[in-house]
């Protein structure tokens, strides 16, 4: 496993396993139960993914030293006022039945940041996390945030893809010591991510996969990677990748497959805001 050191001192594994879209919590304990098992150290999960529990029962059963996994889970918009937000990271730590968090986000840019990232700020000096970060924030809002705030994030986990390799924002981050990490790296398949020719005709040279040459692309890049399997089989595949390194020319091959947009959603879009979060920030008034 290679590692990253983040702005406060703080290791962190660059590859980790992803739990977005498997709230059965049968399932979600399966796949992490197997990455501990092939030899991940890194769980993202979230309030949002309803799967804490079962993460924290895969940790707990592993047989995998605490102090050897780094945790990471991520607190909703609606609990952003700072009492809220407080009680949301007890119940983080509650239901993955830990007494830290390695690192803990703010999923997204939006509501009562302020509050929500004081009760981050704190709950770091208690010793309830040991890292903070945001999710989704762009350059202004993470400049905004960090004008504001006594703690610098840690990390932003950004969506970050061979179709959308947001280099202005990761160069913005990265040179401000803010890591940054990629969810969605391969874009959930979007556009035959896994058989494109390009990325295909790079890896034959290594012997290795469309999805391992991905994940070393983006390694190499030096950012934290948390790609999403639930099979066993795609979980060792996409650990392969300490053993090879891609050229200057293949990292150079890899920026021309840029598409210049989410694969997902606009986050400055305020049609996609009022359908994905507008529930979520109308509790706010409450």
């Amino acid at each position: 496993m290679e590692y990253v050191t983040l702005n406060d001192g703080n290791r962190m594994p660059q590859l980790g396993i992803g739990t977005f879209q498997i709230p059965d919590l049968g399932q979600a304990e399966q796949v992490v139960s197997d990455a501990l098992a092939v030899g991940y150290r890194l769980i993202d999960t979230a309030a949002a993914y309803y799967n804490e529990e079962a993460v924290g029962r895969a940790v707990a059963q592993s047989g995998v030293l605490r102090e050897e996994i780094f945790i990471t889970s991520k607190l909703w918009l609606n609990k952003y006022p700072y009492q809220r937000a407080m009680q949301g990271i007890d119940e983080s730590l509650q239901k993955l039945g830990v007494d830290y968090i390695d690192l803990y986000l703010l999923h997204q840019p939006f509501g009562d940041i302020a509050g929500a990232w004081q009760a981050l700020e704190d709950a770091q000096k208690a010793g309830k996390i040991r890292s903070i970060g945001v999710s989704n924030f762009t350059p202004d809002r993470l400049l905004d945030l960090e004008l504001m705030s006594n703690v610098k994030p840690a990390v932003n986990q950004i969506e970050v893809s061979p179709w959308f390799q947001q280099t202005c924002a990761v160069d913005y981050d990265m040179g401000r010591e803010i890591q940054v990490e990629a969810w969605a790296p391969f874009a959930e398949g979007q556009h035959d991510i896994f058989t494109n020719t390009t990325i295909a005709a790079i890896g034959e040279k290594y012997g290795k996969t469309n999805s391992q040459v991905i994940l070393r692309w983006l390694m190499q890049r030096g950012l934290i990677v948390i790609p999403k399997t639930i099979h066993r089989d795609r979980l060792e595949e996409n650990m392969a990748v300490f053993d090879f390194e891609l050229s200057a020319a293949d990292m150079q091959q890899m920026t021309q497959l840029d598409k210049h947009e989410s694969q997902f959603f606009d986050h400055r879009d305020p049609v996609a805001i009022e359908n994905i979060f507008g529930a979520s920030l109308r509790e706010l008034r409450k």
